[in-house]
């Protein structure tokens, strides 16, 4: 028996803390860490009598997040009780939305551009289908893997192990709001897993409703895995794995490889294939590299899902649901083309610009005063972001505004100052927070252009370097770049380096 080829199936779900003020139904603060067990209530500790009440800007959350990515939302919403045991779930159950969630038929449009070649159009690893066999490929850029839905619940407590002592369970993360972010299997790699993953996480944040701090468990994926094997002209498909609680971007792609490896080896060995009311629940061994079995389950649990007695269904306006949607705004691969169309920046530019939704936003304030635009993107890719990375800080942590990066770059464009000057008076600025007019006017930086002036410079520097005159004139033209260093360091760094090349070549010329 030969296998011929076989093809990776991953399907997704994301869970993701909202960044509501409250939890979901209760009064009690949404914060990440703290003292353990002081941010809690009877309503989140699910003690008896206690009676939940529906966040409403949870339900906004939940709404700008589906309409993020591209879902239908539902006016009817209803909560359910999914029951199952574990230590840090309280209640003995979970609110969650099992069969009308808010959000449906959603889609995530992946940019091959960040995808290696062999995966993108045309490549040798390129499925231009998705599961449903419709064509995955938008306009030859991006591939669309759909969402099947996005439905509300709440996150349970936070177990603490003390390995041999004693366990301790913390109570405050215990009704935090999330989201679960259900993909139908479309994904055909690790490498696009990883970067669904993170795709994700870049928009929810844009739209300002998770941190998405994997470290902080913000944000988490279960990766559901199988191949489909063709040998000998008959497909096969191997059981489904389900890694758990993949909490970062190559957690992801490395478990997915790993595990894609094992299948295989099984199929050929085992002859192991697909059972539709079976799954493998596996973990992700980081230090060893490998997936583990944690357990193996029917699919069809018995939650004994019912309808959450204590929470009555409600409707979602049309009204409300519009005013959520207009907190969406510009999302990120939008505004990238827009960076690109507007501005001529390169796609490394507008990547790096719009990583953040506050850095994105504090660029195009300072874009709107400048000249040149270019300059303007140069001196916040190749200065500012130097500083954010040496102090450890975001944007909107920084102590200048966009007003000086842009007067820093407008000197530069009108040739008050050479480039060389510029570096000196960036770092002026941000030591003193001064803006670059006052300290280029306070330093007497401005740069000479005067025609007469320069060529005064230039004809000093070579009377006094006769042997570098013959040099030149002999074919040695590296000299030349000497010579135009000495006519700068006569000027005192201020003669205009354009103007001074130019000058300096028509007078070697007349030599």
């Amino acid at each position: 028996m030969a296998i011929d080829k076989y093809k990776i199936v991953i399907g997704c779900e994301i869970h993701c803390q909202l960044t509501t003020k409250t939890k979901a139904f209760c009064a009690c603060e949404n914060r990440y860490g703290g003292m353990p067990n002081t941010r809690v209530c009877p309503a989140c500790l699910g003690l008896p009598g206690a009676m939940p009440r529906v966040n409403k800007g949870y339900i906004e959350m939940g709404i700008i997040a589906g309409k993020a990515l591209n879902c239908k939302i539902s006016n009817y919403a209803k909560f359910d009780r999914k029951h199952y045991f574990y230590p840090d779930l309280t209640k003995g159950y979970q609110n969650t939305q099992q069969d009308n969630p808010l959000c449906t038929d959603g889609f995530v449009d992946l940019p091959y551009i960040r995808l290696s070649e062999n995966l993108r159009k045309g490549g040798n690893d390129w499925v231009g289908e998705n599961f449903a066999g419709n064509n995955n490929d938008i306009d030859g850029k991006y591939k669309r893997v759909r969402i099947e839905r996005i439905h509300m619940e709440e996150d349970v407590g936070k177990s603490l192990h003390l390995e041999g002592k004693y366990s301790y369970i913390d109570f405050n993360r215990s009704g935090t709001p999330l989201i679960e972010i259900v993909t139908k299997p479309d994904m055909n790699s690790p490498e696009e897993a990883a970067l669904f993953m993170e795709t994700v996480q870049e928009i929810l944040r844009y739209v300002q409703v998770t941190n998405g701090n994997l470290e902080e468990g913000n944000m988490r994926c279960d990766a559901n895995i199988n191949l489909s094997i063709w040998e000998n002209g008959k497909i096969y498909h191997t059981p489904i794995s389900e890694i758990k609680n993949l909490n970062s971007f190559r957690a992801i792609k490395d478990a997915c490889s790993y595990e894609v490896k094992r299948q295989l080896d099984e199929f050929i060995n085992d002859r192991k294939e697909f059972d539709s009311g079976f799954k493998n629940t596996m973990g992700w061994d980081e230090a060893n590299g490998k997936t583990i079995i944690q357990r193996t389950k029917n699919s069809f649990v018995d939650y004994r899902f019912t309808t959450e007695p204590d929470i009555i269904p409600f409707i979602v306006t049309d009204e409300f649901i519009s005013n959520a949607s207009k907190k969406v705004g510009e999302l990120p691969e939008a505004k990238r083309n827009r960076f690109k169309n507007e501005y001529g920046l390169s796609d490394f530019d507008v990547q790096t610009l719009t990583s953040s939704r506050d850095l994105s936003l504090w660029f195009e304030e300072a874009a709107k005063l400048s000249i040149d635009v270019k300059k303007t993107a140069n001196l916040i890719l190749a200065e500012l972001l130097a500083v954010l990375n040496e102090k450890a800080i975001t944007i909107s942590k920084i102590n200048i505004i966009p007003k000086h990066i842009a007067q820093l770059s407008n000197a530069m464009a009108e040739n008050k100052i050479t480039s060389k000057q510029a570096k000196e008076v960036f770092a002026d600025m941000m030591e003193s927070t001064k803006f670059p007019d006052e300290i280029i006017a306070k330093k007497g930086m401005v740069v000479v252009s005067d025609t007469d002036t320069i060529v005064n410079f230039v004809k000093q520097v070579l009377e006094e370097n006769p042997q570098a005159v013959a040099d030149f004139k002999n074919g040695k033209t590296n000299v030349f770049g000497w010579l135009m260093g000495q006519v700068m360091k006569k000027s005192g760094g201020k003669a205009n380096p354009k103007s001074a090349t130019e000058l300096l070549n028509a007078e070697l010329e007349r030599i």
